[in-house]
């Protein structure tokens, strides 16, 4: 149980639910577009996955103020903005018609933004490492958050569909889909689900 200011108590699956209708809200008035189902299946991730990953993201001995708003927030270090990056990716290949993996150039490092995004790819194991040994799961969460800073940096800075050259565009789209991979692993350790759309 959780404990609300006024000395009562809220149980898990209160706030879980609490969380997925609020997400529910928040992605419906984004998308009407979409598919009641899709809509809900959206809702639970990004809801269930703001719950888990406000509680990882703060050192075990820390306390920390319950806010949805913040939970649910596409800015600052949230799920939902982990899980935008994400989508931010899955955009772009669905764009092309194609699957993530489906890229096979080389990757040119050219930009500093292209360098900073491979610099942070490279430190995954490392950090996977460093958690798995001291049992400090917000170190991923701070990985990833910084990860999915540099990938909307190299975003919005480094045409991907629109490179100069094609060996640049299959390049940026390697970057695009490790970073995609990178993310859906570390979101998968810490038992959140990715989803295509937001």
């Amino acid at each position: 149980p959780f404990k609300t200011r006024d000395g009562g108590t809220v149980k898990l699956i209160d706030l879980l639910d609490e969380a997925e209708e609020r997400a529910y809200a928040l992605v419906s008035s984004k998308n009407p577009e979409l598919a009641e189902g899709e809509l809900r299946s959206i809702a639970r991730a990004v809801g269930i996955g703001a719950v888990k990953y406000a509680d990882l993201s703060k050192h075990r001995t820390s306390d920390y103020s319950f806010n949805f708003e913040l939970m649910l927030s596409f800015e600052g270090n949230t799920a939902p903005y982990l899980m935008y990056a994400y989508t931010r990716v899955a955009s772009i290949f669905r764009k092309l018609g194609q699957s993530m993996n489906a890229s096979s150039g080389h990757i040119q490092l050219a930009a500093a933004q292209e360098i900073e995004l491979a610099s942070r790819l490279a430190q995954f194991a490392e950090v996977l490492n460093s958690v798995a040994e001291k049992g400090t799961p917000h170190t991923l969460c701070s990985y990833l958050y910084d990860l999915a800073g540099a990938f909307m940096r190299f975003y919005e800075s480094c045409p991907v569909l629109k490179a100069a050259t094609p060996a640049l565009r299959e390049s940026r789209l390697r970057l695009c889909d490790i970073t995609a991979r990178t993310l859906r692993a570390g979101l998968g350790l810490l038992g959140i689900r990715v989803v295509e759309r937001m």
